[in-house]
C-alpha cells in the first residue's frame, strides 16, 4: 500500500493525532536526558499511530459497521489518554518547576486580590454543588454534541466537529508547555482542606475525587505531595477554551442541546475559578487559544482535504465546511 492510498483511508482527525504523536516523540527524543521514560512514550506513540493506520485501512477494505463506528469514535477516549502522556513530559522537561507565581502575580495586578480567595466570601454549598456538577460534565457534553450530529447521519458536520475538537484539545495541551502550573487549589489554598473550606451538598466530594483521579492527584495527601503529583495543566484553561469551542459549534450547527451547552458552559467557566482549578488569567489564555482554534481549524481542515485527499473529502456538502 502506498501513502496516497493510506491517506485516502484516514480521517483528517487521524492526521492531527498522528502528527501530534510525532511531535511528542520528537520532544521525547530531543530531551531524552531529562525524561527517564522517553523511549516507552515514543514506542506508545508509534504503536498508536500504527493502530490508527491499520484501523483506517481495515475500514476501507471491509464493509463493517463496527469498524466504521470504532474509526469514527476512537478519538474520544484517545484524546484523554494522550493528555496523560503530558504528565511524564512537562514537569521533567521544566525541571519540576511550576510558574504559578507568575500567574498569581498577574491576577493580583489585574484585580488587586487573589480571585479564588476573594470568592470564598460568596461561596454557598448549593452554589458549590451546581458549579462542581457543571465542571464535571465537561467531557460528557462533547460526547452529547457528537452523538447528536452522528444520529443526524450528517457525516460532513460530524467529521469536521471531531476534527475541530481533536485539534482544539491538542492545541491546549501544547499550550501547557508554555507556563506549566498546577493551579490555585495547591498554591493559594490547602488542597487537603478543600471539602471543608468549600463544601457542597452531597455529590461534590465524589465529583472532586473523579476530577482528581483524571489529573493524577491522590486523595488524602498533604498539600506538598498533591502539588508535586498534579499535572501542569492550569495555563491556558483548556476547559474554558474547549467549552467556548463547543458552545460556538453547537450554535453554528443549531444543536437541540445548544441552550444546555451555553448555560452549562457559562457555569463551567465560572467554576474553573470558583472551584480553584484555575487563575483568572488562565481563562484569558483559554480565550486566546479558542480564537486561534476556531479561526484556524477550517483552514487546516481544508489543507488536509486538498493535499492528503482524506476520506472526509468524499462526503457530500464538504464545501459548506471549507
Amino acid at each position: 500500500m502506498n501513502l496516497r492510498t493510506l491517506f485516502r483511508a484516514l480521517h483528517s482527525a487521524d492526521l492531527v493525532i498522528i502528527a501530534y504523536g510525532i511531535l511528542l516523540s520528537i520532544l521525547n527524543t530531543l530531551f531524552a536526558s531529562r525524561l527517564p521514560n522517553w523511549w516507552i512514550l515514543v514506542l506508545i506513540n508509534v504503536a498508536v499511530s500504527g493502530a490508527i493506520c491499520l484501523l483506517a485501512v481495515a475500514r476501507s477494505r471491509f464493509d463493517s459497521k463496527i469498524l466504521e463506528v470504532v474509526h469514527d469514535w476512537y478519538a474520544a477516549p484517545l484524546v484523554f489518554l494522550t493528555f496523560k502522556e503530558l504528565y511524564f513530559i512537562i514537569a521533567p522537561l521544566h525541571g519540576g518547576r511550576s510558574y504559578d507565581d507568575l500567574l498569581i502575580a498577574a491576577d493580583r495586578w489585574l484585580f488587586g486580590v487573589n480571585p479564588t480567595q476573594w470568592l470564598m466570601h460568596l461561596s454557598y454549598p448549593a452554589l458549590t454543588e451546581i458549579l462542581q456538577i457543571a465542571y464535571t460534565l465537561f467531557y460528557l457534553l462533547f460526547l452529547a454534541a457528537g452523538f447528536e450530529l452522528y444520529l443526524r447521519k450528517d457525516r460532513t458536520m460530524f467529521h469536521f466537529y471531531i476534527f475541530t475538537c481533536v485539534y482544539g484539545f491538542y492545541l491546549s495541551y501544547l499550550g501547557y508547555f508554555t507556563l506549566p502550573a498546577v493551579g490555585p487549589r495547591f498554591t493559594l489554598h490547602d488542597f487537603g482542606m478543600l471539602d471543608r473550606d468549600l463544601p457542597g451538598l452531597c455529590l461534590t466530594p465524589y465529583l472532586r475525587w473523579f476530577v482528581n483521579v483524571g489529573e493524577s492527584v491522590p486523595m488524602g495527601v498533604s498539600n506538598a505531595v498533591a502539588q508535586a503529583a498534579a499535572q501542569r495543566d492550569a495555563f491556558p484553561s483548556g476547559h474554558t477554551m474547549m467549552m467556548l469551542v463547543l458552545m460556538s459549534l453547537s450554535v453554528r450547527y443549531r444543536l437541540s442541546t445548544r441552550y444546555v451547552m451555553i448555560v452549562n458552559g457559562t457555569l463551567l467557566i465560572v467554576a474553573t475559578v470558583y472551584q480553584r482549578y484555575h487563575y483568572v488569567v488562565d481563562l484569558f489564555g483559554g480565550l486566546v487559544f479558542f480564537l486561534i482554534c476556531i479561526y484556524t481549524a477550517p483552514l487546516l481542515y481544508r489543507f488536509t482535504l486538498r493535499h492528503f485527499n482524506t476520506i472526509d473529502s468524499r462526503y457530500k456538502g464538504m464545501e459548506s465546511i471549507t
